[in-house]
């Protein structure tokens, strides 16, 4: 199975999943349906199969038609009746090609926010706008508290996963996290690298949930300095619980230019 991204919009990216030896293939999250349609024909596959994650147009936008175009199964929350033929939640299971997918329900960027493991060979996560590479979603339906529990979810996931995120947010989510950790060499040396890669227009993504235990401050609003200095950029006083200094960490990138 190989997994690679198609961009869409000004930062999205649409994950194809491959098999081997195969001409079928599924999408995560076809915001628009023409980049998919136009892959499928240049390249002779077809598609079979759509994982959501979130009800956001710019993830869902372009799965009517795709659905109209190719029949294919739809995963997705349970609410989106018109788009998904099959609503899913969390710990259900999704098989695509040989690999089984455990739903993980991560609400706080959106309350209807789906993750979707697979541990078999190496460990992948499709985290949509949960995760991103030294970043998080916005908190736009959900609360600090969801947010926290769902960072802690990933965390929990085997430190070699390969994360997947929809968007390509790396630098500009790094130019926050060094704000608060300027010395943190991790972070540096990937800031560096993500540099390079962008300047040959190459995607930054997936990430390694180990380097996002290094680099990512929503993973990392539990070291003291790094919650003292989010404190000092919103004039507050660091906060004394983990939902309230998680809260601040996103509340100073939301106001971060």
């Amino acid at each position: 199975m190989t997994i690679f991204p198609l961009p869409a919009f000004d930062d999205n990216y649409i994950w194809i999943i491959q098999d081997k030896d195969s001409s079928s293939i599924w999408a995560v999250d076809p915001g628009m349906a023409n980049v998919v349609l136009d892959y499928c024909h240049k390249h002779e596959k077809k598609l079979v199969g759509i994982l959501i994650t979130h009800h956001h147009k710019d993830h869902t936008g372009g799965v009517a038609e795709l659905k109209q175009h190719t029949n294919c199964h739809v995963y997705g929350p349970k609410h989106l009746t018109e788009l998904v033929t099959h609503s899913v939640e969390d710990k259900d299971l999704v098989k695509v090609f040989s690999r089984n997918f455990n739903v993980l329900a991560t609400p706080g960027h959106t309350l209807d926010h789906l993750c979707y493991f697979s541990e078999q060979d190496e460990p992948i996560l499709f985290s949509g706008d949960t995760l991103f590479k030294g970043g998080c979603g916005r908190i736009m339906e959900g609360t600090p508290e969801q947010m926290l529990e769902a960072m802690q979810k990933i965390s929990d996931l085997p430190d070699h996963t390969l994360i997947y995120g929809t968007h390509e947010y790396t630098l500009a989510n790094y130019r926050f996290a060094l704000s608060l950790e300027p010395d943190n060499l991790s972070l540096v040396n990937s800031n560096l690298e993500c540099q390079e890669l962008r300047s040959k227009n190459l995607p930054t993504l997936p990430t390694k949930l180990n380097l996002e235990k290094k680099t990512n401050p929503f993973l990392r609003s539990h070291i003291e300095p790094l919650k003292i200095q989010a404190a000092q950029q919103l004039n507050e006083k660091p906060a004394k619980n983990p939902i309230d200094s998680f809260s601040q960490v996103r509340r100073a990138k939301d106001s971060f230019s």
